[in-house]
């Protein structure tokens, strides 16, 4: 079972960006230097560090949920609900999908799973794609 985290907590934003970096398997160079360039720790109200022991602690939980390795496609809409609902604020919402669509366009290839991440968002938070301008970023 994975931790849960207070509504709109630093710690569960950082949760949602950071599986949006290990949701297709790995995380990239390229895309931290994406979330650096956003300054999204700062954004989000934490620290490099603590977003360093949220990302420790959620690939603690997918290997522990797991009965056997965890990989990308165990993921589904059904998981990602109750990551989503730690995140209600309208504002920390476009934050968060903002990160994970530059985070997914990092290294210039969409893969299954971070769609499906962004798409499950969009659909759980009534979001449109274009709201708050989510997939126009610098």
């Amino acid at each position: 079972m994975m931790r849960s985290y207070p509504t709109n907590s630093p710690q569960a934003a950082a949760r949602l960006v950071a599986l949006a970096m290990l949701i297709d398997g790995h995380a990239s160079r390229v895309e931290m230097q994406a979330l650096e360039s956003l300054g999204l720790p700062q954004r989000l109200g934490i620290s490099v560090a603590e977003l360093s022991e949220v990302t420790q602690a959620l690939c603690e939980d997918l290997m522990g949920i797991a009965e056997t390795p965890w990989t990308p496609s165990r993921l589904d809409a059904e998981s990602l609900t109750p990551l989503l609902a730690e995140i209600s604020d309208p504002a920390l919402r476009s934050t968060v999908l903002q990160a994970c669509v530059v985070i997914a366009a990092a290294d210039s290839q969409l893969h299954e799973a971070e769609s499906l991440l962004l798409l499950t968002a969009l659909q759980h938070w009534q979001m449109s794609a274009q709201e708050d301008g989510v997939f126009h970023h610098a």
